[in-house]
C-alpha cells in the first residue's frame, strides 16, 4: 500500500470517530490530528488496531485504534466477554478478576473494564486499589475465575498502557484463544459495547487476597534457618513507583527479614515516574537512586521491580566495591542454581523435576539442568509460554523455576505468570545462604560460572516507531533469512533456526530438521562452531527489534573473571560491528 493508499484509509477510519457514538473530547482530538498537516500522528493513532502480542494490548494513550483509550480497551473487554460466554455457556456465572498498575488510566481502565464485564453478566473481581500482576495471576486460580485482566504496561515509559489477559489457570491468553478473542475484538463496533453493568455484579477486593498471597510466597522460602542467623542483612529496595511499594516489603518480613532499606522517593505511587525516565530495572539509570542508596549502607543486595511488579532487578557489590546490576540471565542462573542445589541438599529430588527458560535465555541456565538430571524446556519469549509448560504438566511433574533473560522469574506454581514478589524475598534469602558460606552474591555467582562454565550475554536493540520503522524492522528480518552471516569474531557459522518455518539447518554438513515448537514465531538464531549464540526478533510489545548475544569463555578461577568479561565483551562488540548494529 503506497501512502496515498494509506492516508486516505486513515482518514476515513478516523472520520468514523467523529460519529456521536464517541465522547466529544474524542471527537476534538481526532478533529485536531485531521486539520494538522503533518499526518504523521494521524498515521501512528489510527493506521492499525492494537492486537494482542507477547504481552497483550499495548500501546501509546490517546485518540485512536492503535491507542490505549476507553474505546480500544472496551472493544477488548467486550471481545472478551463474547468468547468467555461462548466457552463457558454452562456455567451459571462466568467470573473474571481485575488488577492495575500505577500508571495514569489505569484505574479508569479497570473500572470500565469491570462495568462492561458485568453489562455482560460476568461477575467482577476488582481489586480496591493497584496490585502486582502475580497477585492477580494468583486471584483468579484461587477464586476460580475463568478469566482475569490487568491494566498494566511493565516497564514501559509512562505514556504507554496495556491490557493483559488471563485465562482460568491464571495464565496469559495462548493459542487458540489469543487468535479467537483477536477475532472477536475485531468484530467489535462502538456501538457493541455494553459500558453500563450493574454494581451488584461487581465485587471490590481488598487486603484478605493480600493476606492469602503473602500466606503462599511464604512457601518458597527453603531455607528459614539460614534467614534465621541473618535476618538482618542490609536489604535496599525500591518499587520504581509501582505496585511493590507494599507487597515486596510485607513478603521480605513474612520470610523473617528485618532490615529494608528504602528510597521514600520512589515509594511515592506515580504513574509520572517523577525520579526516573523509564521505570525499567533492566537500565541502570532507574536504578541509580537504589544504587546511590546501597553505598550510602554498604547493603547485601539491591533490589528492584517494574511498576507492576512482576520483573525482579538485583545489584550487588563486586570485589571492588562497586554495585553492579546482574542481568537476567545471572539472576535466573542464581535462582535455578539456589533451588536446585537446596534440594538436592534436602533430598527432595524425586526425578520429576522440571524447568522452563525463553529460547533466547542463557543456554547456562540448560547446562546446570542437564547436569542435575533435571528435564528443562525451551519455549518462546513471554511467561504465558512457561505457563503452558506448567499447564501441560500440571499433575505429571514438579515445576520448580522458569525465567527468561528480561528479569523475570517464577519460583512457584501458584502464580502462572513472573512474580518479582516471590522472586525478592528469594533472592534475600540467596543472598542470606551466599553470607552463610563466607560469600558475597557477586562470589556466589562467580563460583557458578567457575562449576558450569563461562558465558557472556549481551541485549541490544533498534527503536523504529511507526509505520515507516515496523516496515524497516519486517525488512531487517527479511535480509537476515536471505543473506545469513557466514562467519562472526572467525568462527563458521554452524546452525541456523528458523522459527517462523521451524526448520533448523546444519550449514556445515546441510542437514535440516524440524524445531520442536508447537507454533511458528518470527525468531532468527545464529549458532557459531565456536559456541556463539545471536537470536534476532522483533519485540512483540514495542517499537523494537532485539538482538541477544551469547558467546562462551575460559575461567579458571575468580581472579580471571575482569580478564574473562573484557574479552567477552571484545567478543560480542567485533560481532555487532561486523552486523553493522
Amino acid at each position: 500500500m503506497d501512502n496515498k493508499e494509506l492516508l486516505k484509509q486513515v482518514k476515513e477510519t478516523a472520520g468514523e470517530w467523529l460519529s456521536g457514538t464517541y465522547d466529544e473530547d474524542t471527537r476534538k482530538e481526532v478533529r485536531r490530528m485531521l486539520d494538522n498537516e503533518d499526518t504523521s500522528e494521524l498515521i501512528d493513532s489510527f493506521y492499525k488496531h492494537l492486537e494482542f502480542g507477547t504481552g497483550g494490548l499495548r500501546g501509546i494513550m490517546g485518540v485512536g485504534t492503535n491507542r490505549m483509550n476507553k474505546y480500544t480497551v472496551g472493544a477488548a473487554t467486550q471481545g472478551l466477554s463474547n468468547y468467555l460466554k461462548k466457552n463457558f455457556a454452562d456455567l451459571p456465572q462466568i467470573k473474571v478478576a481485575i488488577g492495575h498498575d500505577c500508571r495514569n488510566n489505569s484505574r479508569f481502565f479497570a473500572e470500565t473494564s469491570a462495568k462492561i464485564f458485568a453489562a455482560n453478566g460476568i461477575k467482577a473481581f476488582l481489586f480496591d486499589d493497584l496490585r502486582p500482576t502475580p497477585e492477580l495471576s494468583f486471584a483468579i486460580r484461587e477464586l476460580g475465575c475463568q478469566s482475569g485482566i490487568i491494566l498494566t504496561a511493565s516497564h514501559n515509559p509512562k505514556e504507554y498502557n496495556g491490557y493483559k489477559a488471563y485465562w482460568d489457570d491464571g495464565s496469559q491468553i495462548v493459542a487458540p484463544h489469543d487468535v479467537n478473542i483477536v477475532n472477536e475484538v475485531a468484530k467489535i463496533k462502538p456501538d457493541d459495547i455494553k459500558f453500563e453493568g450493574p454494581d451488584e455484579l461487581i465485587e471490590i477486593m481488598g487486603e484478605e487476597m493480600d493476606r492469602k498471597f503473602l500466606e503462599k510466597v511464604k512457601t518458597v522460602s527453603i531455607s528459614p534457618d539460614v534467614v534465621k542467623r541473618h535476618h538482618d542483612i542490609k536489604i535496599v529496595f525500591t518499587p520504581i513507583h509501582g505496585t511493590a511499594v507494599k507487597l515486596v516489603p510485607a513478603a521480605l518480613k513474612k520470610f523473617g527479614f528485618t532490615n529494608i532499606i528504602h528510597i521514600p522517593e520512589q515509594d511515592v505511587v506515580s504513574g509520572d515516574f517523577p525520579t526516573v525516565v523509564s521505570p525499567n530495572p533492566e537500565e541502570e539509570a532507574a536504578m541509580e537512586m537504589a544504587l546511590k542508596k546501597a553505598a550510602e549502607v554498604n547493603a547485601d543486595v539491591v533490589m528492584a521491580t517494574d511498576p507492576d511488579a512482576d520483573r525482579i532487578g538485583v545489584a550487588v557489590k563486586n570485589d571492588k566495591g562497586k554495585y553492579i546490576i546482574v542481568n537476567g540471565n545471572q539472576t535466573a542462573l542464581l535462582f535455578i542454581y539456589y533451588i536446585i542445589t537446596k534440594m538436592k541438599e534436602a533430598g527432595a529430588m524425586k526425578g520429576n523435576e522440571y524447568i522452563v527458560k525463553t529460547i533466547v535465555s542463557t543456554e547456562m541456565i540448560a547446562e546446570i539442568a542437564r547436569r542435575n538430571n533435571v528435564q528443562y524446556f525451551d519455549v518462546y519469549t513471554g511467561f504465558k509460554f512457561i505457563a503452558e509448560v506448567m499447564r501441560e504438566y500440571e499433575g505429571k511433574k514438579k515445576y520448580i523455576g522458569g525465567g527468561e533473560e528480561s528479569f523475570g522469574f517464577l519460583p512457584a506454581d501458584f502464580v502462572r505468570d513472573k512474580d518479582a514478589v516471590s522472586s525478592c524475598a528469594l533472592m534475600a534469602e540467596i543472598t542470606a545462604w551466599a553470607i552463610d558460606q563466607g560469600k558475597t552474591l557477586y562470589e556466589l555467582l562467580q563460583d557458578i560460572y567457575l562449576e558450569y562454565g563461562y558465558s557472556k550475554e549481551k541485549m541490544k536493540y533498534i527503536v523504529r516507531k511507526g509505520k515507516s520503522g515496523a516496515d524497516e524492522i519486517r525488512q531487517i528480518m527479511d535480509d537476515f533469512r536471505a543473506q545469513p552471516p557466514k562467519e562472526l569474531a572467525g568462527s563458521p557459522m554452524e546452525l541456523v533456526k528458523d522459527y517462523s518455518t521451524l526448520v533448523a539447518k546444519n550449514l556445515l554438513t546441510g542437514d535440516e530438521r524440524k524445531i520442536n515448537q508447537k507454533i511458528t514465531s518470527n525468531v532468527l538464531q545464529f549458532f557459531t562452531k565456536g559456541g556463539t549464540k545471536i537470536s534476532v526478533r522483533p519485540s512483540g510489545t514495542e517499537p523494537k527489534i532485539k538482538f541477544y548475544f551469547e558467546v562462551k569463555g575460559e575461567l579458571k578461577s575468580r581472579e580471571d573473571f575482569d580478564k574473562a568479561e573484557q574479552k567477552a565483551d571484545a567478543k560480542i562488540e567485533a560481532i555487532m560491528k561486523e552486523l553493522k548494529l
